[in-house]
């Protein structure tokens, strides 16, 4: 079967064979070059979605001193750029709740070299902001929509918060120009896979781009059970059965979506298996705090501190050499070794960072 060949195939690429001298685009010990910057630009959120800060419990966030500044970051982005980061993501938490984030995008976008700017968001504010931020540079923004269902959508962001008020800000995103529009929906089992063909129909019909993600164990406090993961290969057949799918190959090394367009030419949707088929050989991500502690892994336990380097005077190069280091010692692979426990049954939950404060 088709679907069944794409989704086993290996999520490997040839290592990359740098041009420059290590010391200015450093690779891991897997051979994975340093690309993708996500920059958490708050810790906090509107919303207390359930697989990332449940609401039955209470959350203790950064103090304004030990959130980075807009010029702080800035600078961080440029030492990352210098390094080959060329995509650059700003996360949460909620990004939209920090106050004037349209004045950090216009300063991350006029860095020389960042070739990609976007955002995710969760939507709320965004009906407001869209327009701001386009003009500010943004490039792209990507809103977590996991239900279209008003019942499903006010329980599983913790608050009862209604539904219109996101679609309405997909809207006005696009309106605005940052089109297309992605989507990301984390299907859950018993909660939202009902959904998995609504939720692809609305994207089709609204000229969005969907990326369906397994639920995953990132952080500790989602309580996260193997057996409520809707895997890749499930959420695509659910499709394929409405509307034919054919695949596409992938665009760049590091792409954590398999994508698949329509067959009658209604646009793409992709699927990002991180239980089921991890594609750890191919991460480039690098991820700042809002704290600013480096992790090189979504699924990391402690962070490098910047921070405290960056404001005790260290210079450029300084910071580079320590960057640097810190990416070419890494060897990170906790989805890949998630799996083979899994498939084993001797998969143990470990200490990890939060989302929110990791921003995914």
């Amino acid at each position: 079967m088709e679907i069944e060949r794409r989704l086993g195939e290996a999520w490997y690429s040839a290592p990359v064979t740098m041009s420059s001298p290590a010391s200015v685009r450093p690779s891991d010990r897997l051979d994975r070059p340093l690309e993708d910057l996500r920059v958490s630009v708050t810790d906090r959120c509107n919303f207390r979605c359930g697989f990332c800060m449940p609401a039955d419990r209470r959350y203790e966030f950064l103090p304004r001193p030990e959130v980075l500044t807009f010029e702080e970051i800035e600078r961080l982005v440029g030492l990352f750029v210098d390094l080959g980061v060329r995509k650059v993501r700003l996360t949460g938490g909620e990004p939209l709740l920090r106050a004037d984030i349209e004045t950090l995008v216009r300063k991350v976008a006029s860095v020389p070299g960042v070739d990609d700017l976007a955002l995710t968001t969760n939507g709320w504010l965004l009906g407001e902001k869209a327009r701001v931020l386009q003009e500010a540079g943004l490039d792209r923004v990507t809103v977590s929509l996991h239900s279209l269902d008003r019942e499903v959508f006010a329980r599983s962001n913790g608050l009862g918060l209604p539904l219109h008020r996101v679609l309405a800000g997909i809207e006005a995103a696009r309106a605005a120009g940052l089109d297309p529009v992605k989507l990301n929906a984390v299907i859950t089992r018993g909660e939202n896979e009902h959904e998995i063909v609504d939720l692809a129909r609305y994207a089709r019909e609204h000229g969005c781009v969907i990326r369906f993600i397994e639920y995953m164990d990132v952080g500790t406090i989602n309580s996260w059970d193997a057996e409520r993961v809707v895997s890749a290969q499930q959420i695509i057949e659910r499709i394929d059965a409405v509307y034919a799918l054919e695949p596409l190959d992938k665009e760049f090394r590091g792409e954590v979506a398999a994508r698949w367009r329509y067959r009658d030419g209604g646009g793409e949707i992709g699927v990002i298996p991180s239980i089921t088929q991890p594609f750890c050989g191919d991460c480039t991500r690098a991820r700042l705090t809002a704290d600013g502690r480096l992790f090189t892994c979504l699924f990391g336990a402690i962070g490098h501190d910047l921070k405290g380097p960056l404001r005790r005077g260290e210079d450029d190069e300084a910071l580079h050499r320590r960057i640097a280091a810190i990416w070419s010692a890494r060897t990170d692979r906790y989805s890949e070794e998630r799996t083979e426990a899994l498939r084993a049954g001797r998969f143990e939950a470990a200490p990890k960072v939060e989302m929110f404060r990791i921003g995914g």
